[in-house]
């Protein structure tokens, strides 16, 4: 399967058009108040599984990318190891520029959009911004989810196994965005996020890597 600049795009018209739906349907706003409860609490917040999943998100992506590591190093002492270096540097780029820098350091900490729970609708100081809107001066804001996008980032085998092996590389695609989604309703829940957030969280892990496999080639096994 090799993908085209068509899938690039196809991928963004996606983004961008489930984007004018919240918009349209003031999803963001509308599905907060939808599961806030009385007195602006959170059930996310007070139950599981969504506690322990918030707790757990990062693990199976740093699973992912210890794994990662660990073939990068043995690469060096083993030759048969060799053959997965340009995979292994594709998992910890994709990690690092994914959920790392573009997600948490570039817009998380400042986009400034203030989370459900920090609104005065719901018992906080800070009025709702959409996404693309400059929020207040805070770091760690809403945009977007880091949560959802370690739980995105565990689609990366898709990249890797896509051409060679395209049944498997479904089942971690699918898996990947299950995963991902999982952990974005949990943050929903706990009022951290909009839906917005999630959906760029995940978009954006999917874009750096669609970028990233066509530098790298981590498809070509």
């Amino acid at each position: 399967m090799k993908p085209s600049l068509n899938h690039l795009f196809l991928v963004l018209d996606i983004l961008i058009g489930l984007s004018l739906l919240i918009l349209l349907f003031n999803a963001d706003l509308g599905l907060s108040r939808l599961v806030v409860e009385a007195g602006n609490q959170w059930p996310g917040r007070l139950h599981e599984p969504w506690k322990l999943l918030y707790h757990m998100a990062p693990v199976p992506g740093f699973i992912l990318a210890a794994c990662a590591l660990a073939a990068l190093f043995g690469s060096l002492f083993y030759k048969n190891w060799k053959r997965f270096r340009r995979q292994a540097i594709f998992v910890l780029l994709l990690l690092a520029l994914g959920p790392g820098l573009v997600v948490n350091v570039i817009l998380k900490d400042h986009l400034g959009r203030p989370r459900p729970q920090e609104l005065t609708e719901f018992g906080g100081q800070h009025d709702f911004v959409q996404f693309w809107q400059p929020g207040t001066d805070m770091k760690n804001s809403s945009f977007p989810s880091g949560h959802a996008a370690i739980g995105f980032f565990t689609m990366a085998p898709w990249f890797i196994y896509r051409r060679k092996k395209p049944g498997l590389a479904r089942i971690f695609l699918a898996g990947g965005l299950f995963f991902g989604t999982l952990i974005g309703t949990a943050r929903i829940l706990q009022g951290a996020h909009f839906i917005s957030d999630i959906l760029w969280a995940g978009g954006l892990v999917y874009l750096i890597g669609e970028l990233l496999a066509r530098s790298l080639r981590p498809d070509h096994l």
